[in-house]
């Protein structure tokens, strides 16, 4: 059972245990209600506890049920709130450490509320693209308040319990054991007439409700992206204001409606799917981990340095590595300025600073850093670097080690193949800035050890990061696609476009930056070493040469000043550039290609799709394991729309027959063989499936 019941002295105790978050799935739901019934039944009951047990009270809806008839199946949570408000016998909830999403929801449905003072409460469905469902934004406002109800909704925050003392949301706080003060408070309030307090009886008061409420609604419409659920947040939590019933009625359509929206279909996508990533087909979920104490990191550049700041902030010690004092002293202080900045914006305590600075230790010797658990070299790309680096790394590291290399494109398998212990050697590769960016691509090797995988595993969720498990080959999972994403944009600009257009149209699509003011930031002396490294490996593998054209006069990006766009000094804003669009017609003149129209449309399609269609070989190859891995390095590392789920996910909400028919189409112009269409994706095309069916 996952909801346990018990009696206590006259004291029902109804106890949510299904772990690991005793989520309120259909098991859980009928146990309450199973529970209820047993309680009302019992003369010996005069009050009833709701608890939860390990550590929450509930994190609210099952996941795991989510898009199955079971999340739906009777009884709902609103039957469930409906039969405690209904109980003749008082209900207390007992929160002692969390109630989030509909868990909070049911504790707002009890009578009355004992919760710690550092419980945490949250209403966090925006962030799915929700709001409440099960009367959170009727009960809230009558518990706390109209205008912190509705900050509360927004944001999706979590709350400190204490912070409301002094509101009806909570009938004791207490520092003392919760289950123990709830149990004592039911017996006093069990003595107390009839009707027992429900939070939907109370009114919602508010000095000026529709100046408020109309300031909310033109706050929200300011907010960037096409997110529908924030302003049916305002409209449910203004219909507070009606009788309950009205109110939990209008709820219930702008719930019903969101639930139906491709926006949040994709938000829920992505929620599920950074969850979904941490689970390999083939490595158990009780597979043993290593150990992990001490990290050494080899290179104090700017990787390197942001590598070793996500350790220290989760309080690992680190030890910096590197060839020459000079090198090691400047990495040190890059560290110390980041910690310092944040000092000075109030993001983090000093005394934190102190701490973490503490956890840092600097070496010029491979022999001060045997003893480390897990060691990551951020050295320049380039194998036979690499190789130096591991060779040595093999001589001094203890047994048990684990050895990984950041890089970003290199042969995982050539780099293990440089030690006698193949098993140890992983990939990591971080993005840039590292100390920032979530995405951590696990790189695993033909001879990488599944207890290495389950450990680094483990191990990205301690640093805070969304860690995707890539097969070995060239870019891995993300520069694998960004690549065709990128010859797509070269082309586009051979055939009609300027660099403007291209940037301005996937901008508008939802890309956090597009493909040019991209490289810029970058540098594009690292794409132009891949174009020549390229040419030798495969020559068949074109380019437009506008790139190259750009380097060769010294226009590398914002560092140089210049690039595909313009840079002033201190301003980081791209200009375009009459020089660089001179070029660029120039160049199809060239060419001997007459310059034509490009349609927003086609520069979406074509960039997006092109990622499509190579996230689908990368399927077949099994370089990835499901679609959603994909997606998840996509939204947390390459800014692709959030609200758009991913690649894979939008080529399933246009459709793989519309995704191929548009690709046969292009296939027919400029460079058309770019456009040789993946077999998975013509195979979806063809049964009229999808990559996430």
């Amino acid at each position: 059972m996952t909801a346990q019941y018990q009696a206590h002295d006259g004291v029902a105790v109804i106890t949510l245990d299904h772990p690991p978050v005793n989520g309120l799935g259909l098991a859980t739901r009928t146990g309450i209600v199973e529970g209820m019934t047993r309680a009302l039944a019992d003369d010996g009951v005069k009050a009833i506890v709701i608890a939860g047990a390990g550590n929450t009270f509930s994190g609210g809806a099952d996941i795991r049920e989510f898009g199955t008839p079971k999340a739906l199946q009777e009884p709902s949570l609103a039957t469930v709130i409906a039969t405690i408000e209904a109980s003749v016998k008082p209900v207390v909830a007992a929160i002692h450490a969390s109630a989030m999403g509909g868990g909070f929801e049911l504790a707002l449905g009890c009578h009355y509320r004992v919760a710690a003072s550092t419980a945490q409460i949250a209403l966090p469905e925006v962030n799915l693209g929700l709001l409440p469902g099960a009367g959170g934004t009727q009960r809230l406002p009558r518990a706390i308040g109209l205008e912190p109800a509705l900050n509360l909704i927004l944001s999706g925050a979590t709350q400190r319990a204490g912070q409301f003392a002094g509101t009806r949301l909570f009938d004791e706080i207490v520092a003392e054991d919760v289950l123990a003060a709830a149990i004592r408070f039911a017996k006093v309030v069990a003595a107390a007439p009839c009707p027992h307090p429900r939070l939907r009886d109370l009114k919602v008061r508010h000095e000026n409700a529709e100046g408020y409420l109309g300031v909310a609604r033109q706050t929200v419409a300011a907010q960037p992206g096409p997110f529908p659920a924030p302003l049916r947040c305002v409209e449910a939590v203004a219909a507070s204001l009606k009788p309950f019933d009205q109110g939990l009625a209008e709820e219930r359509e702008h719930f019903v409606h969101l639930l139906a929206t491709p926006e949040a279909r994709a938000l829920r996508h992505a929620f599920l799917g950074e969850r979904a990533a941490s689970r390999i087909p083939d490595v158990p979920a009780d597979t043993p981990t290593r150990k992990i104490e001490r990290v050494a990191v080899i290179g104090a550049g700017t990787m390197g340095g942001g590598i070793a700041m996500n350790f220290l902030n989760a309080g690992i010690p680190v030890t910096l590595l590197e060839t020459n004092g000079e090198a090691l002293a400047r990495g040190i202080a890059a560290i110390r300025r980041n910690y310092e900045g944040s000092v000075k914006k109030g993001k983090l305590a000093h005394d934190e600073f102190e701490r973490r600075m503490r956890l840092l230790s600097a070496t010029l010797s491979y022999h001060e850093i045997k003893r480390s658990d897990l060691v990551i070299e951020a050295v320049f790309e380039d194998l036979s670097v690499k190789e130096l680096v591991f060779r040595s790394l093999d001589d001094v590291m203890k047994p048990g080690a684990i050895l990984a290399s950041n890089t970003s494109t290199l042969d995982v398998d050539r780099i293990a193949a440089f030690t006698r212990r193949p098993d140890d050697v992983i990939g990591l590769h971080f993005f840039s800035p590292a100390n920032v960016m979530k995405l951590l691509e696990v790189v695993r090797g033909a001879k990488t050890g599944k207890d290495v995988l389950a450990t680094v595993m483990q191990l990205a969720r301690r640093i805070g990061k969304t860690a995707v498990v890539s097969g070995v080959c060239d870019g891995f999972i993300g520069n694998r696609m960004i690549e065709q994403y990128s010859r797509q944009a070269g082309f586009l600009l051979d055939e009609g476009a300027l660099p403007e257009q291209v940037d301005r149209a996937i901008e508008k699509f939802g890309f956090a930056m597009g493909p040019f003011r991209m490289i810029d930031m970058a540098g594009n002396d690292i794409a132009w070493a891949i174009r020549k490294r390229r040419a030798v490996e495969r020559p068949e593998f074109n380019y437009s040469k506008t790139g190259d054209r750009l380097c060769e006069n010294g226009r590398l990006g914002q560092k140089a000043g210049a690039g595909w766009y313009d840079y002033k000094p201190g301003d980081r804003r791209a200009y375009p550039s009459p020089w660089v669009n001179e070029m660029i017609v120039q160049h199809s003149k060239d060419l001997g290609i007459t310059r034509r129209k490009i349609s927003d449309e086609e520069i979406v399609e074509r960039l997006v799709f092109a990622l499509v269609n190579e996230g689908a070989l990368i399927l077949d190859e099994g370089i990835a394991s499901k679609a959603s891995d994909i997606d998840m390095v996509y939204l947390s590392g390459y800014g692709f729309p959030r609200f758009r789920g991913g690649p894979m996910l939008h080529a399933d909400h246009v459709g793989p027959y519309n995704v191929v028919r548009a690709m046969r189409r292009y296939a027919q112009g400029y460079q058309g063989h770019a456009w040789e269409i993946a077999p998975r994706l013509a195979r979806l095309a063809e049964a009229g499936n999808g990559f996430n069916d």
